[in-house]
């Protein structure tokens, strides 16, 4: 396997397993020590920990919570991801009550890996349209 379709893998096996299957090893298991994330999502810190926790807060709220790859690109040590998460609310998320409702939140992300681990995140999520599905904004 070329180092360019081993670094697909490690980012859809990442991605399965913290968001989709809830695993928050993947964190320790698929990221760097020094992992820096430069669009960290809802507040969370750049970091390791803040990937864990953006996972822990949407499985908290959305116990079944997923994310379904549409398109997976690399070239060298980036590989793209285009997605759409998403869940029933179940728990309450950033004060907004359970709704019962199915939520998406499609997305791209854009990963830097190195020596088989992610080291860079940059990411775009339609945040306003997650938000206008919870009633937050209009």
């Amino acid at each position: 396997m070329s180092t360019t379709e081993s670094n697909k893998t490690v980012v859809k096996d990442f991605i399965d397993g913290l968001f989709t299957k809830g695993d928050l090893g993947a964190v320790d298991t698929h990221l760097a020590e020094d992992f820096i994330n430069n669009d960290p999502p809802f507040g969370v810190t750049a970091d390791r920990e803040g990937m864990r926790d953006a996972a822990k807060m949407m499985r908290a709220a959305f116990p079944d919570w997923h994310s379904d790859l549409h398109a997976l690109i690399a070239e060298g040590d980036v590989v793209v991801e285009r997605f759409t998460a998403g869940g029933t609310q179940r728990g309450e998320v950033m004060g907004v009550p359970p709704t019962g409702k199915t939520v998406s939140l499609p997305g791209i992300n854009i990963w830097r890996l190195r020596d088989g681990l992610i080291v860079e995140r940059w990411g775009r999520l339609d945040d306003l349209g997650f938000l206008r599905q919870l009633g937050v904004a209009s």
